[in-house]
């Protein structure tokens, strides 16, 4: 007869069961242990996706170098297929975070399209993420806790045991005789989480011993309540389309009017949205820089600096501007006669001349100020008003690169205004740097 533990996981991997593989994340701690014994245990008698699992080692403290040993072992017993992945962990702010970057920086390299990465956290953990995260000042987002599911690299992460405690996964581990890893580093409380768990928890469940199942059932609701949170900031993003007027400007971007015109809450929740996988957000007490981004005067060019990248208005528009378009670029002069393939420009794209050149000294160069432009039936047009009256961005106005005659300025890459040479009708196209693919528009 199943125990309830044991159909819980059957039950929560159903979905889960066409699944080109199941990989699971061994530690060897108790967690995954059991994790592991239960689908072997399932698979001895039900076709199950081919089950393997994965180690990562640290190398952190010496105590680790025998648990890859430990772990074949295991897994050998089990007849699962193991593979040991050893990293180097950067140290940064976090230890901790650190490591649990490269592990599933691991992980998310090894997974191939639909494989599902299994872990072992369980209902403590989730309580404990919570609590955490509750310290530390999370907003709804954070304080939903794991999710059960998420995407991972080309597969997926599922957490089959958030709705199992860690007394039971003990019980069944020594019913069953398992041996497990004891981390060292689980008992050194001068990491948070360890005194959380180690300290706070166990004092909070004794007084409501229902603690730990109480916390995991606001992290669901929590949970819930991002969804449609998220749901309405997709409604929001999708009212924010626009119209660029340069369309060849293939940049997340946003129509700023429409944006200002929800309430405050609104505004941060679409934001945090569309951000998210850009770049990391601020907290709560550093959104004034929004605020000055958005009312700024119209003929102002504000920035709203963030981590991994920059929020700049232009053209009504809100742009998202990261890794080359914050590169500052050298000066252009690249003589040229004519391009039969796109030609790279040092951090800003590529261009291509599409035609034959009559003769002379041509070059591609970038914008110094004063240029002008004369245009057929149009006379001479001073460069700077003719890119303000077609709605260049400000800050892709020193990256536009320009085809000189001589001295003579003859063509703007990408301006219908300006791009056909009147001896040969020369075009010049110019594809700027992608940037970052987010939820653009």
């Amino acid at each position: 007869m199943m125990t309830a533990l044991e159909l819980r996981l059957r039950q929560a991997l159903q979905p889960w069961r066409t699944a080109p593989a199941w990989r699971i994340a061994f530690s060897g701690g108790l967690d995954s242990s059991v994790l592991l014994h239960l689908l072997a245990d399932w698979a001895r008698c039900e076709d199950l996706p081919p089950i393997s699992a994965i180690h990562v080692h640290h190398g952190l403290q010496p105590a680790g170098d025998a648990w890859p040993e430990h772990c074949a072992r295991v897994c050998e017993q089990l007849g699962i297929a193991l593979e040991v992945v050893r990293v180097r962990v950067t140290p940064g702010a976090s230890l901790e975070q650190a490591a649990r970057s490269a592990r599933y920086q691991a992980f998310c390299e090894r997974l191939k399209p639909g494989e599902v990465l299994l872990n072992g956290q369980h209902r403590n953990d989730q309580a404990e993420t919570l609590l955490f995260r509750l310290l530390r000042g999370a907003g709804v987002r954070g304080l939903a806790a794991m999710p059960a599911s998420r995407s991972l690299g080309q597969g997926g992460l599922f957490r089959p045991l958030l709705d199992s405690s860690r007394a039971e996964l003990r019980e069944y581990a020594q019913s069953h005789g398992l041996t497990w890893i004891e981390d060292p580093s689980n008992a050194d409380e001068r990491f948070s989480r360890n005194f959380l768990r180690r300290q706070v928890m166990p004092l909070l469940a004794e007084r409501w011993p229902q603690f730990t199942a109480n916390i995991a059932r606001s992290a669901r609701h929590l949970g819930e309540t991002q969804q449609l949170l998220d749901e309405l900031a997709a409604m929001d993003l999708a009212a924010t389309h626009g119209v660029s007027a340069c369309p060849w400007l293939t940049l997340p971007s946003l129509e700023l009017s429409v944006v200002s015109a929800l309430s405050d809450a609104r505004q941060r929740n679409l934001l945090r949205h569309w951000l998210a996988p850009l770049t990391r957000l601020p907290d709560s007490d550093h959104w004034a820089g929004w605020c000055d981004l958005r009312d700024a005067a119209t003929d102002a060019a504000p920035i709203w600096k963030l981590t991994d990248g920059e929020l700049h208005r232009a053209d009504g528009r809100l742009w998202w501007l990261s890794g080359e378009w914050l590169r500052p670029l050298d000066p252009l002069d690249l003589a040229c006669d004519s391009f039969s393939e796109s030609v790279e420009l040092p951090d800003n794209g590529h261009v291509h001349l599409q035609g034959e050149l009559p003769q002379g000294r041509w070059h591609l160069r970038y914008r110094q100020g004063g240029e002008s432009l004369l245009l057929p039936g149009r006379g001479r047009r001073d460069l700077k008003r003719l890119l303000n009256e077609l709605r260049v961005p400000a800050f892709v106005r020193p990256r536009l690169p320009l085809l000189f005659a001589g001295d003579e300025l003859m063509a703007v890459a990408n301006l219908s205004q300006s791009s056909e040479i009147q001896a040969g009708g020369v075009r010049l196209h110019w594809s700027p740097p992608i940037g970052a693919q987010g939820l653009s528009w």
